[in-house]
């Protein structure tokens, strides 16, 4: 079985580097840390998805977020009504002051509002080329039309080119990747794959492909063929959030040295145990449980047992934060 690993983060540890002590101390502080992932992402309110929900993901499968702040959202958990991008200078002085200080296993990438703070996420990525990339595309149908051309044509000339796996649902892939699609049938995993891989992409995940029998497939594939395909049964609800959830999982698990194929499935698996256990905060959509690990099984057997209070304890039970 071929094995898909990803280029390693380059460290530039600070101190004397020339001193024995320091390197030795670094090393073992090292292998204590854990990986850390540099987020390119907006403010989301409802915690639908977002930093909000990256810092959820990634937490839940052992990862450090670093969040880089590019705007903010105007939204409950049923819609979407505006964006406020941030100057992308703001951006760029975020970036650098916390990679002059942290070193970083991987970058992702979620909706950062502007062509301007694309160009600043993709010169971040040309400075750090052993950093692998992973960018997610969202869905941009609540957004006016002059601003998702732009914002699709800059992602596409500025960051693909700079892209280990781009993630996104097979409608959104599709319609942006592949307009001019004249097939008898919708593009398959490998079709887009093969569009993404035209401006440098090497691995695109597909997520949502419909199939019969209430069932979807999410496929990881390169231009050259698939590598990975994992089926689940379609939940009947309407979810916010599940795109920023895999991709922030996906790259929490690349950043700990997972495999690409392992890490993709591993990640799908996560996102849908958190759809399963999704709850219903406000009036809209269904959100993701990405802490469903850390909620209390049920007992039924125990349900009529008188829970002991005689005394206090104020230990928390350990745990393990992977999930």
């Amino acid at each position: 079985m071929t094995t898909y690993l990803l280029p390693a983060a380059q460290t530039r540890p600070p101190g004397d580097l020339n001193d024995p002590a320091n390197d030795e101390a670094e090393v073992v502080d090292a292998d204590l840390n854990p990986p850390c992932v540099l987020v390119f992402n907006a403010s989301d309110p409802s915690g639908a998805g977002g930093l909000g929900g990256d810092a959820l993901a990634m937490a839940s499968v052992g990862a450090h977020m670093l969040p880089i702040v590019t705007g903010a959202y105007a939204r409950d958990t049923a819609e979407i009504f505006d964006h406020f991008a941030f100057d992308e200078e703001a951006v760029a002085e975020q970036t650098r002051a916390v990679l002059e200080d942290v070193p970083v296993q991987v970058i992702k990438v979620g909706f950062v509002g502007s062509p301007e703070t694309l160009s600043t996420v993709a010169e971040t990525a040309t400075d750090y080329p052993d950093v692998p990339v992973v960018a997610y595309m969202p869905n941009l149908s609540w957004w006016d039309e002059n601003q998702i051309e732009a914002y699709l044509d800059a992602f596409r000339e500025l960051v693909l080119p700079q892209t280990t796996v781009l993630v996104g649902n097979h409608s959104t892939l599709w319609r942006w990747l592949l307009p001019d699609w004249t097939g008898d049938r919708p593009p398959g995993a490998r079709d887009i794959a093969k569009a993404a891989g035209e401006f440098g992409v090497p691995y695109t995940l597909v997520t949502g492909i419909m199939l019969p029998d209430q069932f979807i497939d999410n496929v990881l594939a390169s231009p050259q063929s698939v590598l990975a395909s994992e089926k689940y049964e379609r939940l009947e609800a309407v979810f916010a959030g599940a795109g920023d959830t895999l991709s922030a999982a996906l790259a929490a698990l690349l950043a700990s040295g997972t495999d690409l194929v392992a890490a993709a499935s591993e990640a799908l698996s996560y996102m849908d145990r958190c759809l399963d256990a999704g709850f219903r905060p406000g009036m809209g959509h269904v959100l993701p449980d990405r802490l469903f690990w850390a909620q209390a099984e049920d007992d039924d057997d125990d349900e009529d047992e008188i829970p002991d209070i005689s005394g206090p304890d104020f230990g928390l039970p350990p745990h393990d934060t992977r999930h």
